[in-house]
């Protein structure tokens, strides 16, 4: 097991499998040798989709822990491309999508449920990285959170 997925297990995480596509793209893409771009992943509950919006039906709470879960689907995809999550250096950048209500303004703090698990995993320094949490009306499959990101490998 990796320092990275023993880091999970104290956190009382794991990876899921990696979720199936939804359309024509390829769920991680290489970029030369150090760079790993991994597509839009959405939260699952024991495998299940998670429906809503917020500001509608999902509380900001509720929204932190499932961009927490996007993440740990992120992180599924690149354990699959890459064989070791302890070959990544760092996560390099987070894009997250929130479907929320006209007037919901908090969607830097649901994001935050992922970008904290990369920081408790790869720590503050390496672990941090640049991000944008954006707002949309809505999302395949009527998800809340939808998380891309580019890692740096070793």
């Amino acid at each position: 097991m990796s320092k990275i997925e023993k880091k999970l297990q104290a956190l009382g995480l794991t990876l899921p499998q990696p979720p199936a596509k939804g359309g024509l793209y390829t769920p991680a893409k290489r970029f030369g040798e150090k760079l790993v771009y991994i597509s839009g992943c959405g939260p699952s509950v024991d495998g299940a989709p998670v429906v809503g919006k917020l500001g509608e039906e999902v509380t900001q709470e509720q929204g932190y822990g499932y961009a927490r879960d996007s993440m740990l689907n992120v992180l599924a995809v690149l354990k699959a491309e890459v064989g070791d999550l302890d070959l990544v250096k760092c996560p390099v950048k987070v894009t997250c999508f929130v479907a929320s209500t006209p007037d919901f303004y908090a969607q830097p703090q649901v994001a935050n449920g992922g970008t904290q698990l990369l920081i408790d995993l790869w720590g503050q320094e390496e672990g941090a990285p640049s991000r944008s949490a954006i707002g949309m009306s809505v999302l395949p499959g009527n998800m809340p959170v939808e998380t891309e990101a580019i890692f740096e490998l070793k």
